[in-house]
């Protein structure tokens, strides 16, 4: 089992920062690829970021490229998405999620365990 807490969540105006962490429980955390998604009120969870086990390969949905950046530090058992020029369409609650195994994947059935999510709001 692995338990996942994200926290960093808030309210940015447009244009602004916010870094997102999400601290995960347990021994095994480097045996796990990781995911951002995000879900906005009346639509569907869609992937933001994913990493692979040891941090060297990233993945990111078109919208966010150059703006987000997934890291992780195993020796913290931590994930993080540093969200750079946000726009009020950022506006979800983000949510981090553990895969096992140690490639990277893009759709939330891929993913084994999910945290309970932070609220992100961009004011325009």
């Amino acid at each position: 089992q692995v338990q996942l807490v994200e926290s960093g969540g808030g309210l940015v105006q447009a244009g602004g920062s916010l870094r997102l962490s999400c601290a995960a429980s347990g021994r095994t955390f480097s045996s796990y690829a990781m995911g951002w998604f995000r879900q906005a009120p009346g639509k569907e969870r869609e992937f933001v970021a994913a990493i692979n086990w040891n941090g060297r390969n990233t993945y990111y949905q078109d919208s966010v490229k150059g703006r987000f950046t997934i890291s992780r530090d195993n020796a913290k058992n931590t994930v993080y998405l540093q969200m750079n020029s946000l726009k009020p369409e950022d506006t979800a609650v983000y949510y981090c999620a553990a895969r096992l195994g140690t490639t990277m994947a893009s759709r939330p059935y891929e993913y084994n365990y999910w945290g309970q999510g932070t609220q992100v709001t961009v004011s325009s």
